[in-house]
Parts: structure tokens; C-alpha cells; sequence
């Protein structure tokens, strides 16, 4: 079977308007994907040239392919279940910083050249100070990033009309602020010119960004029946779910340069990305937290099945609804349009989502997902929300053990064990103090100020609550329990 190839999609050649360091999943998913549709829209018309940044890996295929390759979204549209496959052809190129050094930096030197897209994941934003300049390329991110811009700002004098955009998407906070920061200093420590300084601060633009689609990658387990539905062979095909969200905080207005909210895609330019951010980590990733521990000691194993039991699902619906929403800042519905999609892409039939995956750290995030909405809701309201607390439960009942073997507590669901996996610290609090008394276990477990950054017990009436629900889910089991507090 024959490869996917420039000669079978017709590519039109564009001029070069984005670099991106990253040639992964995601990005390809997201990024480039929603450029393509721009470009075919006619509101964007650029091409993409992707950087490998990093050693490990080759871009062999992307070039045996010539950087053309399939995206196939699959999931929930309208409520039916739909595969929907598209060729993109928005990647001109594909060049390896470290081993095709030249090549990249003359990247630098396009007179076309507007964005520098990166998704070099949480820890590829550092500012590191024994980089060196003289490294070919430097050894981090924001030193390579720092170079570059440097090569640009000496190919073109200075000009401020050839500064770039910077649209990181790594999943950290103020992305954008954190990128300029660690560039800043890489310039000082290098001791660059002022003028570079200023060309930098002045006609450069560093945005902050929030992404959102999950992205399944390739399809490994079923290539041959992919390619033999496709017609051709494709190796960097990519997997995602049909929802998708980019919401760009920028300094200066740049949507008449990037409009892809005019191409109709996801896409929301805004002065402050944070109530969005905050919608996401409340409602997304803290109705994850809130449910699925208990979903699983109520026999669940993946997120699709749990949204197929009327208590479970009716558990989240009322955390979301009841206790985090009223806690938003956003219109209430905008709000609630994001948790009905939210519903719908826990149900997708493409996608099994196990809730073990999804249970680890799950201290940590419950803090950063969870006790915002719980402490926001008792602020305005006076009193506390029901399953938010009772979430606090679950989770104590799931990380039930005493044994820790090869960094891992040991549970147990009806006689069979789980593996409960989080920070030492965490761990071994509970494998001392899982079988003590629940009043006791809830105080303890309160009180933790380096779990929950305070300490619980002070908020009123949350460990007698607590405490409470944690011996109906000890004495009736968890499905029992979650029923009890609908009564």
C-alpha cells in the first residue's frame, strides 16, 4: 500500500508563518490541524514547519511522507457517535534543531515568518543558567527560543516589524508570561544587547495560552484496518476527540494576522484566560476527581461505563450543576453549555477512559480541582456542598491500604487488588493510618496542611460531615453511601 504523500493530497505550497517546537501528537491534532482549515478558508494561508528540539527520536517519516498525515476525530457531534478524518497538509517541513543546526536557524531568516508555536511540555519552560549561547543549539527551550530570536533580530536590523508571536501551549500557568520571563533573563545572562532587549519587549508578542482536546495519538493497535479504510499507508496519523478549545491571551490584538475564529473554529482571544482556565480545572478535571474514585469502588473501570449509571452520573451532574458552577465567574451559560459537553465527552464510544489512569496523584488534584469550588461554595452559601464533601470520602476509602510494595499502596475492591499511586508522603500516611477509626482517619487526614495547603478541620462542620460519610461507605459500601446523600 502506498504512503500518504504531497502527490496523492495535491499540497499547495504556501509561504512559511509558523515554527513550532514540537512535532507530537497534540500538536499536530490541534495546532496544525485548525491552521489547515484556516488555510482552506482562506483566512490564514501559511505553512508550518515543525522543529525537533530534542534528541531522542527522527523525523524519517515525517519526510518519507513528506509531513503529510491524517487526523481522525472520534467521538460525540450532536449526540451520535461519528469518525470524522481529514488530511492535513498545513506541514511544509520537518527539521532537526540539534542534527540540521543550519537548517534551523535559517528558519530565522524568513522574511514571512510571524509565529513560534511550542508544546515542550511542563518542564521545557525553564530558565536554566548554565545554557550557553555558543551551543549549537543551546541545550533548553527558552535558549534555543532566545538564539533564534536573536538570529532574526541581527538577519533583519532590528526591524520591529519582524518580531514574532510566541503561542506556547505547555500546561502550565501564564505559559506565555513564564516564556518572556525565562527569555529575559537568558538575555541578560548571556549579556545580549540592550537593542536585542528592547526588540524583545517591544515588537515581539508572548502570549498565554489554554488548550483543551484530548488527543489518543496513533492508532497503533489497528493501523492495517486504519490504512485500509484510509486507501493508504499513514504512520504519523493522529488520533483526538472532535472538541477543541484554544483560548489565546494576548498583549496587542492579533486576530486580523490568526483569525481562526473566522475560519469557524474554537478559538477565543481574550485579555485574561484565567476564568476559562478556571472553568476547565473546576468542571472538567475536578468533576474527573470528584467521581471516579468512587465510581470505581462502585465496580467501574472506565469513564464511558460510569456515565452509563444513573448514580454516578447523577452524582456528577449535581457537583457540577449544584456546587461548582454556582462558584464561576463566567456567564452561568456559557457554563453550563461547557459541562453538557463536558457529559458528552465522557461518554465518547471511542474513547475507554480508565478511572485507575485517571486516580493518580489524586490528592494533589482533588486539592487543585475540588477545594476551590468546596471552600467558594461554603463562602457563598454558608454551608457545605454535600457531594464536593463527600467526594473527600471516597477518596479516603479508595486509598484505603496498609501495604506499600514497589511504590505503590495496595488496595483492594472485592478481594482484588488495585494499585493506588501518588507522592511518598501520601502514601504512607495511609498505609499507617487506613485502619483507624473513621473520626479519627478524617481528623488526621484534614489536618494535613502540606496535602491540602490548611487545614480542613477548620472549615465548619466538614469532619463531622466527612466523618459521617466515610462510616456509612465503611458500614454499606460505596453505591449504598452515594445513594444515602440523594435521600
Amino acid at each position: 500500500m502506498e504512503s500518504l504523500n504531497r502527490s496523492k493530497t495535491g499540497k499547495k505550497i504556501r509561504p512559511i508563518k509558523v515554527v513550532q517546537f514540537g512535532e507530537g501528537n497534540f500538536l499536530r491534532a490541534f495546532v496544525d490541524y485548525m491552521i489547515d482549515i484556516a488555510n482552506e478558508q482562506g483566512k490564514f494561508d501559511g505553512d508550518i514547519v515543525l522543529i525537533k528540539p530534542i534528541e531522542f527520536g527522527n523525523l524519517d517519516t515525517f519526510h518519507k511522507q513528506e509531513c503529510q498525515y491524517t487526523v481522525s476525530l472520534r467521538g460525540n457531534v450532536n449526540g451520535e457517535g461519528k469518525v470524522i478524518n481529514r488530511i492535513v497538509t498545513s506541514v511544509a517541513d520537518a527539521v532537526d534543531a540539534i542534527n540540521e543546526y543550519d537548517k534551523y536557524m535559517a528558519l530565522a531568516e524568513i522574511d514571512t515568518l510571524r509565529f513560534v508555536v511550542s508544546n515542550t511540555t511542563e518542564a521545557g519552560i525553564v530558565y536554566d543558567e548554565t545554557d550557553r549561547f555558543e551551543l549549537n543549539p543551546p541545550k533548553t527551550f527558552p535558549g534555543k527560543l532566545t538564539k533564534f530570536l536573536y538570529h532574526r533580530f541581527e538577519t533583519f536590523g532590528g526591524d520591529p516589524d519582524k518580531g514574532l508571536v510566541m503561542l506556547p501551549v505547555e500546561l502550565i500557568d501564564d505559559n506565555g508570561l513564564h516564556l518572556r520571563e525565562c527569555v529575559l533573563k537568558q538575555i541578560a545572562n548571556w549579556k545580549l544587547s540592550d537593542e536585542f532587549k528592547r526588540w524583545v519587549e517591544d515588537a515581539c508578542i508572548f502570549t498565554s495560552t489554554l488548550v483543551d482536546r484530548i488527543v489518543t495519538g496513533y492508532p497503533r493497535a489497528t493501523e492495517q484496518e486504519e490504512w485500509e479504510k484510509l486507501g493508504y499507508e499513514d504512520r504519523i496519523m493522529v488520533t483526538g476527540e472532535p472538541f477543541a478549545l484554544w483560548v489565546i491571551e494576548t498583549p496587542k490584538d492579533i486576530r486580523a494576522e490568526f483569525d481562526l475564529p473566522g475560519a469557524g473554529l474554537p478559538v477565543i482571544f481574550t485579555e485574561d484566560h484565567h476564568p476559562y482556565k478556571q472553568r476547565k480545572v473546576r468542571i472538567l478535571n475536578g468533576a474527573h476527581t470528584s467521581f471516579v474514585l468512587a465510581a470505581y469502588l462502585c465496580g467501574k473501570d472506565i469513564v464511558r461505563d460510569s456515565m452509563n449509571d444513573d448514580d454516578i452520573r447523577n452524582f456528577m451532574n449535581r457537583t457540577i450543576y449544584e456546587e461548582v458552577i454556582p462558584t464561576l465567574t463566567l456567564p452561568e451559560d456559557e457554563l453550563k453549555a461547557f459541562a453538557a459537553e463536558v457529559e458528552s465527552r465522557f461518554n465518547n464510544p471511542f474513547v475507554d477512559h480508565a478511572l485507575l489512569a485517571i486516580s493518580l496523584n489524586s490528592v494533589s488534584k482533588w486539592r487543585a480541582r475540588c477545594l476551590p469550588s468546596l471552600l467558594g461554595f461554603v463562602d457563598k452559601y454558608g454551608k457545605l456542598p454535600v457531594h464536593l464533601t463527600f467526594s473527600i470520602a471516597a477518596l479516603i476509602a479508595f486509598y484505603h491500604g496498609t501495604e506499600i510494595k514497589d511504590g505503590v499502596l495496595k488496595g483492594s475492591r472485592d478481594g482484588q487488588p488495585y494499585d493506588i499511586k501518588d507522592d511518598a508522603a501520601v502514601l504512607e500516611f495511609f498505609a499507617a493510618e487506613s485502619d483507624k477509626d473513621a473520626a479519627e482517619l478524617v481528623k488526621d487526614y484534614l489536618g494535613r496542611e502540606d496535602f491540602h495547603g490548611q487545614d480542613l478541620n477548620q472549615v465548619p462542620g466538614l469532619t463531622d460531615a466527612v466523618t459521617a460519610y466515610l462510616t456509612d461507605i465503611r458500614a454499606n459500601g460505596m453505591r449504598a453511601a452515594m445513594q444515602h446523600i440523594e435521600k
